[in-house]
């Protein structure tokens, strides 16, 4: 039987190196989720850009 405090050595160690591959790998899932948003941002931006100068300009034809 092993001894509790050398199976408690070999639980932390288990469970640091679960935490670093775990942790490696929700990262690079995080950095995609992010490029997308961003893509998605500067989408909505410019179309947003879009309406606004489809706007004025319906506005000047209007004045004129």
């Amino acid at each position: 039987m092993v001894p509790p405090v050398q199976l408690g050595l070999y639980s932390l160690f288990l469970g640091m190196a679960y935490g670093a591959t775990r942790y490696s790998h929700l990262k690079s899932r995080a950095e995609e989720e992010r490029r997308i948003v961003a893509e998605e941002k500067q989408q909505q931006d410019e179309l947003k850009r879009i309406a606004k100068e489809l706007a004025e300009a319906q506005e000047d034809n209007i004045l004129k």
